[in-house]
């Protein structure tokens, strides 16, 4: 008999999870970012200390999708598909991190509900198609998505899946003090001391079968039955539920009734061979917590640039001590085939000792030695790399997290400029490794983030950070809250036993690494500074991706004095001191996306260039472009200007100081001449030395933009 109390119960159950979802979707609109973050992570917790609520909230977001296709097909704003993307995101963790069987019907609203949301422009149908993917696999094979995740994360040796997963978080040491570090790093790296491999086996099979048999499955029976099995044993049958997994996914729609019969022999055999028998107290509604465990985490401080490519390379040649690159890639680095024939190259724990020594790079003989379809590995990387393209299962994902403000994003920068120049050069990486960028905002300063409808003005160190906000408000409600998180953590770090409030850190970054798949394209630019020193000229090639400032330094006493002088002061000034003569020439945007090259003369005191991500603003020309502010001593009299790329001189013998990225340590005195123009990609380069361009590599960089961007992910992406 049914209990009465239970039937009460399902409607305060769901109408506190529409409360809590709809007070979710209206914090993405907000300005405040505080508190963001903190609702979605609440019902992530609802649904790990109660999964059987993963079925009404299945049923809610179904009715939210519902509601925005609704106002997508009666308006063509943009507002409304805004929510899309939470919903979407929150629905498929919803279903991956599920241990209740979802019924086939619901499981099919889902699936016509997202096909309806393809026509919606990129990015919103980049994610809807990406979920479609997801919710079509766990239709057809339940419990794949959890099994999947689970392997790769927890790198769980098998036969059948092979791809594998490592993390890396990279702290700025200029934002991170002694104190913090020690908080974030024993806040993120604690899961890894407690992991075990049988107990992890144990949970997947428990969490396949529970899923895949449902009402049929005594969950706490089984969990029983599995405890009382030898290791051994247990992952006897973890491979046994993976071969399962992966046989149903290759054998589609056809392979489930097979595939469920398998899965029930399997629970049937489990219970035989630990002689655990089903009691009557054994509830079948009852549903068994198998949240997904956190992925490994090593954290490291980021010193030095070289440090990430020494990181990447070290785990691409399986360890590789002494010898070099381009020797161990000869014998090694032709090995990866696709998931559907033959084999990878297995990643064992030895590979991802970051502790290595740096490894020796030859470069004798790198452009003799490219192969003809090398050449075209990088260009197609770019081309996969764009939203809703889907994943390598090639390769190895290798996802690094870097935290700090814009200064190590333009650290990041660099560095992955130097990866794809020397990928150019040799294939080491890619061919191994699918390499994914992320980013936590840390500043170690009070400024605030901007709104997001706001551009970032001033000098705050986050401005990327308030773009990618403002470009991904679910970014902007999820990640730009964790500043405030991880600056209070350095104060508990000292305490025996962590708290659950401290687990939001953790559980946001593995939110962020499990549904963060579309990149945002943060365009780079070179800069091109010819110096005079000693009666010597240098020229010094750099690149920035937030910020570049430059000053004459014989009038930074006059403009500090007027900063500092109130507005009303400076109106009844008489004189008015603008500073130096720059000779500047730049290219126009346009309208028409034509260039204009204009040449023009400014009397200005210092030079501030922030790039801007076309796609991520309205009334653009729809290419990235940069803003270029002349500043005067006067600031009533600050000239600003658009450009595709500037040069910039100055006259009567004076020098520029110019600063990159607000980093104090990519300072460069005595510029007498800026060129900054867009960053070429070094793989996008189609000659090399000693042979000629195939057709097929022209005509693929005919179409191929040749600029490089630096790929950070987020939740919806931006389509450039």
């Amino acid at each position: 008999m049914a209990d009465p109390a239970a039937d009460v119960g399902l409607p305060t159950v769901e109408s506190s999870l529409r409360n809590n979802l709809q007070a979710l979707l209206k914090e993405v609109n907000g300005q405040s970012t505080s508190q963001k973050g903190m609702l979605r992570w609440r019902v992530e917790k609802k649904l790990e200390s109660d999964p059987s609520c993963s079925v009404s909230l299945v049923r809610l977001l179904l009715q939210e999708l519902e509601k925005k296709l609704e106002a997508v097909s009666t308006t063509h704003e943009t507002r409304p598909y805004e929510h899309v993307i939470p919903v979407l995101h929150t629905l498929y963790y919803v279903v991956i991190q599920s241990g209740a069987m979802i019924p086939s019907s619901l499981y099919q609203t889902a699936y016509e509900r997202l096909i309806k949301l393809l026509i919606l422009p990129k990015p919103y149908s980049a994610v809807a198609l990406s979920t479609l993917r997801s919710i079509r696999m766990e239709m057809i094979t339940p419990g794949s998505l959890y099994q999947r995740r689970v392997t790769a994360e927890q790198h769980l040796k098998n036969e059948h899946y092979t791809l594998q997963e490592k993390v890396f978080a990279l702290a700025d040491p200029a934002v991170f003090s002694p104190r913090l570090e020690a908080a974030v790093r024993g806040h993120l790296e604690a899961s890894g001391f407690l992991r075990n491999t049988a107990a992890v086996q144990r949970a997947a099979v428990l969490r396949v079968l529970q899923t895949g048999l449902g009402t049929s499955c005594q969950s706490s029976g089984l969990a029983r039955a599995l405890e009382a099995l030898e290791d051994h044993v247990v992952e006897k049958y973890f491979q046994e539920v993976v071969a399962a997994v992966e046989q149903s996914i290759q054998g589609a729609a056809g392979g489930r009734a097979k595939y469920l019969n398998r899965l029930h022999d399997m629970y049937g055999d489990i219970l035989t061979a630990s002689k655990e028998e089903i009691t009557t107290a054994d509830d079948c509604t009852s549903v068994r917590c198998t949240a997904l465990p956190a992925p490994e985490i090593t954290f490291l401080l980021w010193r030095q640039e070289e440090d990430l490519w020494n990181l990447l390379a070290n785990l691409a040649l399986c360890g590789s001590r002494n010898s070099s690159v381009d020797e161990e890639t000869k014998d090694r680095g032709h090995s990866v085939r696709s998931e559907d024939g033959g084999t990878q190259p297995d990643l064992r724990e030895r590979d991802f000792d970051y502790r290595a020594q740096p490894l020796v790079r030859n470069r004798m003989c790198a452009f003799k030695n490219m192969k003809p379809a090398d050449k075209l590995t990088l260009m197609s990387e770019k081309i996969e790399a764009s939203p809703g393209s889907s994943p390598d299962r090639r390769r190895h994902a290798t996802r690094v997290v870097v935290m700090g403000d814009d200064r190590v994003l333009g650290r990041l920068a660099r560095a992955y400029h130097s990866i794809r120049e020397r990928e150019s050069k040799r294939l080491v990486l890619t061919k191994k490794l699918n390499l994914q960028l992320y980013y936590i905002p840390v500043t170690d300063m009070e400024a605030p983030l901007c709104p997001p409808d706001i551009p970032c003005q001033g000098e705050g160190r986050l401005s990327l950070a308030s773009l990618l906000g403002r470009v991904d408000p679910w970014y902007n409600s999820s990640i730009n809250s964790l500043p405030a998180a991880i600056s209070k953590l350095a104060g508990k770090h000292n305490q025996s036993e962590p708290s659950p409030q401290n687990l939001y850190l953790l559980d946001t970054l593995c939110y962020y690494l499990r549904c963060g798949t579309q990149p945002v394209n943060l365009p780079l630019y070179s800069v091109k500074m010819t110096r005079s020193g000693c009666n010597v000229s240098s020229v010094v090639e750099e690149m920035f991706v937030s910020h570049l400032e430059a000053e004459l330094p014989e009038f930074r006493h006059l403009k500090e004095k007027s900063a500092k002088e109130p507005s009303a002061r400076r109106k009844k000034s008489t004189v008015d001191v603008f500073g130096a003569v720059m000779s500047v020439s730049y290219t126009k945007i346009s309208v028409s996306k034509r260039d204009v090259v204009k040449g023009e003369a400014f009397m200005a005191c210092g030079v501030v260039i922030t790039p801007e991500l076309a796609a991520g603003t309205s009334g653009s020309s729809g290419k990235d472009y940069l803003n270029v502010r002349f500043d005067s001593v006067n600031p009533g009299h600050n000239k600003q200007i658009q450009a595709q790329n500037i040069s910039i001189k100055t006259l009567e013998e004076r020098t520029l100081s110019v600063c990159l990225d607000r980093d104090s340590r990519r300072t460069y005195a005595d510029v007498q001449r800026l060129e900054i123009y867009p960053c070429l990609d070094p793989g996008c380069s189609i000659r090399s030395r000693f042979s000629v361009s195939s057709e097929r590599e022209l005509l693929l960089s005919k179409y191929l933009d040749k600029v490089l961007s630096l790929p950070i992910n987020t939740f919806t992406g931006v389509t450039i």
